[in-house]
């Protein structure tokens, strides 16, 4: 049967048998693929340094009569190994697979595959706090799926402005003034930086981060619950 090349991160290993895995792979332009790995499970096998978790890596594989393929070969592209030297960041690695698995359908968007490289280059940063990428992560998925919230002007049409205080209707994904609002235009232009696709390493540098972050945590977290099937 014909073999097919392509680059894939790994969201997920499942023993099989004696030295065999189960693997379901992302990748940029073949969706999510089913494979099975004959052998990666022994010392010397040639396929096991390709299928690391938090890498990108090239492979070769054949299609299967049924919902598995057969892996042929594996060549790692980046491995982003300072992901496991810090639980904390580790830890968030795990969820950001385990949450980009259950949203996607076996053909999702490349957008996927990207978004989550970009997850495992920040996560490699130690300079970049864990809990942005967090809330940038949430973001990039609501964006990608089409919930990108108002953030230009309130549910009455008017601006939002600088001198005025408001608060959040996730029913209209917009912002509504109130004088005793809890969001402020910092936190709103926090939230257009976030939504606009620029990577965490540069929020890094926002003025304020770790307060930002505090106050709009629950919020991201809030929208995602709501409009991200997980």
């Amino acid at each position: 049967m014909k073999q097919v090349n392509t680059t894939a991160i790994v969201l997920s290993r499942t023993d099989f048998g004696e030295a065999d895995r189960i693997l379901t792979l992302l990748t940029p332009d073949h969706g999510k693929l089913r494979l099975i790995a004959k052998g990666v499970r022994r010392v010397k096998s040639k396929l096991a340094g390709g299928i690391e978790l938090f890498s990108v890596s090239d492979i070769a594989f054949i299609k299967g009569r049924g919902d598995i393929g057969t892996l042929v070969s594996t060549r790692l592209i980046k491995h982003y190994g300072r992901i496991v030297g810090d639980v904390t960041r580790t830890m968030l690695g795990y969820d950001l697979i385990k949450l980009l698995n259950k949203v996607t359908e076996d053909e999702p968007e490349p957008e996927y595959f990207y978004l989550l490289e970009q997850a495992f280059a920040a996560l490699d940063d130690s300079k970049v706090n864990a809990q942005l990428v967090r809330a940038w992560f949430l973001m990039q998925l609501l964006s990608i799926g089409g919930h990108t919230p108002n953030l230009h002007t309130e549910l009455s049409g008017d601006k939002l402005t600088v001198d005025r205080n408001y608060e959040f209707s996730f029913d209209d994904m917009a912002f509504l003034q109130r004088p005793d609002g809890h969001f402020s235009a910092d936190h709103i232009k926090f939230l257009r930086v976030g939504f606009s696709g620029n990577q965490p390493q540069i929020m890094q540098r926002i003025s304020g981060l770790d307060g930002l972050l505090a106050d709009l945590m629950p919020l991201v977290q809030t929208m995602a619950s709501t409009f991200i099937r997980a």
